[in-house]
């Protein structure tokens, strides 16, 4: 039998999270595989950071990405999500988010996806457990909470901190920011808790799934804590993430995004 050909991917952003996922399939970490082309604001920048950008890679247009490729990871500022959704959606892509929380404001996107053919997986990320939750979703989950702590600097400039106002500078002790349901957590800290809607998405939905932020000036590592009560079991899980040279987002992030493109074309995919 002749080999298949392999998917091609494209990136809809090089920053803390696509540069290291495109270093990554250019360097062939994931058979079957092949960076064909990404989709960035600066594309001197781009090309210092990855010659191989306008020889082996094509620069296009957020619009234009999905014409070159099968798959289309969205890296991207949570103002241009939806251009590069909707052009990966039309094409009958499989479409790959980060900003998870922005699908929450764009729920529009899952039905047109059923449309035109197209699929929308968004990686685990940063987070625990999300096998656990979506088995237990299959029964009657009762609750599930998530708290986060972050170091302040991570929660910086958020909308729902400017709008009440909420400093988070030269705290000396923890801070809770926001107590409410993950989808208005989400609306609120668009960069910050993408983990949240990622969450509510597995299990019982946005508006039942309760979330926590804090501000912690005591911690270097971006935590999250994960409690669910369900019909088949009570379990709790706490993941404490290295953030990246962006601080609202950690280390684990691109290597979540490669472990979810290399389930597409494994023989082997561990987990549900």
């Amino acid at each position: 039998m002749p080999d298949k050909s392999p998917l091609r991917v494209g990136l809809a952003g090089l920053g803390a999270v696509g540069l290291e996922v495109a270093k990554r399939l250019i360097d062939g970490a994931v058979p079957g595989l092949t960076l064909a082309a990404v989709a960035v604001r600066d594309a001197d920048k781009a090309r210092r950071t990855l010659p191989q950008i306008g020889d082996m890679i094509a620069l296009r247009t957020p619009a234009a990405l999905a014409d070159d490729c099968d798959v289309v990871v969205e890296c991207l500022p949570p103002a241009l999500f939806r251009e590069v959704a909707i052009a990966a959606i039309d094409r009958g892509r499989i479409f790959m988010p980060l900003s998870v929380a922005q699908l929450l404001e764009n729920w529009d996107l899952v039905d047109r996806a059923r449309q035109k053919g197209a699929r929308i997986l968004p990686p685990t990320g940063a987070l625990i457990g999300l096998d656990a939750v979506r088995a237990a979703a299959e029964g009657d989950i009762r609750s599930v909470t998530m708290i986060t702590r972050k170091p302040p600097g991570g929660l910086e400039d958020a909308p729902y901190l400017l709008e009440h106002n909420i400093s988070v500078a030269n705290l000396k002790a923890p801070l809770k920011v926001f107590d409410g349901s993950a989808r208005d957590g989400a609306r609120g800290f668009p960069a910050n808790v993408n983990v949240a809607a990622a969450l509510s998405l597995a299990g019982i939905g946005p508006d039942r799934t309760r979330l926590e932020i804090w501000a912690d000036p005591t911690i270097t590592r971006n935590t999250h804590r994960i409690e669910v009560d369900a019909d088949v079991a009570r379990f709790s899980m706490t993941i404490e993430g290295i953030p990246s040279q962006n601080p609202r987002t950690g280390r684990i992030v691109p290597l979540s995004t490669v472990a979810a493109l290399r389930a597409l074309v494994s023989e082997l995919k561990v987990g549900t």
